[in-house]
């Protein structure tokens, strides 16, 4: 599908986009606080034309003009000092983001070094597990060593996914204090050009404590992921890729194994990695060389299994990002919201498109008017995703009440 048809566009806004549930999932209220009406929205029209820092008073209010302009998709970004409709009147000065989600982008294109079996914009239910396992790696990470609660995965609508973290102390943060969430969890860095991209320990050391909880499980999915499915050392790329990650200090291993793969190249990825591992078992205990290969080995499991994230886009309150819900103008999917806990069960190409959802309301059959639709999409495949937002949103609204109740200043 190269495009949706504007007309397509306009019945899902109408009739089945969920307004009510994003108001109350950026609100955390029924009633509209600064947290929606100066919060700033962004349209995409056809033509590549971009409006920035529209603002509303209501769901009913963004949903008009939504549907008025029938972008090709939204994006949400900050909650500012001021309401962004108002910003040509306020001082500049005055006009600054005060509060945000804290948001991760994680997408395939930075796995195309590695998965073999799709490249560029194409996406199957096998590299799909790259960005599982990215997902249970983060999900567990910022749950378990920064205590927040209220995350919510979203499906980019192609090739990747987003996160948002809605918690009150999350909405305060800084730039600065983002910037030290990110790099406390980044551990894939460096540019094509970088051969060795996991560099967050001092020689053979051991790993950081918060690296090495996601080691146990990140090496058995490296097993059955990188060396059986993806079959990432078959070819002899991908092997002299694996042996530009060996230490120069240890040139021995790389030769040795170089000469056993030239001679018997058809060797399965899982008999070179068997390989690998038996260079080091067989050196000498307690030497430098095999503490760095022990090393290396976590390095390299590492390298092709952890969470790639793109820094930028959390780094900065005023980022924005594209909105659940959205129609992707090229695969015609809905970015709908993901359980984390289901995520291997996830298939992207099983998620709705506009056109089937259009479908089963044509098959439904109902007598609707044409501008009120408030509960068309309880007839769709879309339900049990808007019924995961609004637990989502029910979840921040009763944190805010349980807060007002305790004394807990939740102003903004």
């Amino acid at each position: 599908m190269d495009a949706v048809p504007d007309e397509h566009m306009l019945a899902f806004y109408r009739r089945l986009y969920p307004f009510k549930s994003v108001f109350h999932w950026l609100n955390h209220g029924h009633t509209p606080t600064r947290l929606f009406t100066h919060r700033e929205l962004a349209f995409t029209l056809k033509g590549d034309v971009y409006l920035r820092y529209n603002s509303f008073n209501t769901a009913e209010e963004m949903k008009k003009q939504v549907c008025t302009l029938n972008p090709t998709r939204f994006e949400i970004g900050p909650v500012y000092s001021a309401r962004p409709r108002d910003k040509k009147t306020v001082r500049p000065a005055a006009f600054k983001p005060t509060l945000r989600e804290l948001v991760f982008d994680i997408d395939m294109t930075d796995y195309d070094s590695i998965r073999t079996c799709c490249s560029d914009a194409a996406i199957c239910s096998r590299c799909w597990t790259f960005i599982a396992i990215a997902v249970r790696v983060l999900d567990k990470a910022l749950r378990s060593q920064f205590g927040y609660k209220h995350l919510l995965w979203v499906y980019s609508g192609r090739r990747g996914i987003h996160l948002w973290i809605s918690d009150k102390e999350v909405m305060e943060l800084t730039d600065d204090q983002r910037k030290a969430i990110v790099g406390w969890l980044t551990v894939i860095a460096g540019g094509k050009e970088m051969n060795k991209k996991v560099n967050v320990r001092l020689g053979s050391k051991p790993l950081p404590p918060s690296v090495q909880m996601a080691l146990e499980p990140l090496a058995e999915a490296f097993t059955e992921l990188i060396l059986e499915d993806q079959d990432c050392f078959a070819s002899k790329e991908g092997w002299e890729t694996l042996l530009r990650l060996i230490p120069d200090k240890c040139e021995s291993v790389t030769a040795s194994l170089r000469r056993t793969w030239g001679k018997d190249p058809d060797r399965s990825s899982l008999e070179k990695w068997d390989d690998l591992k038996r260079e080091v078992k067989g050196m000498e205990k307690g030497t430098f060389q095999r503490a760095l290969m022990m090393a290396t080995i976590e390095d390299i499991i590492l390298q092709y299994t952890y969470p790639r994230l793109d820094a930028e886009v959390s780094k900065h309150r005023n980022h924005l990002l594209k909105a659940p819900f959205c129609i992707h103008p090229k695969t015609g999917r809905v970015c709908v919201p993901v359980d984390p806990n289901d995520i291997d069960r996830f298939d992207p190409e099983k998620v709705p498109t506009v056109t089937q959802l259009l479908g089963e309301l044509d098959r439904a059959g109902e007598d609707v008017k044409p501008d009120e639709h408030h509960s068309d999409w309880e007839k769709t495949s879309l339900k049990p995703y808007i019924e995961m937002l609004d637990r989502h949103a029910a979840g921040l609204m009763e944190e805010v009440r349980q807060n007002i109740r305790n004394g807990t200043d939740m102003s903004w």
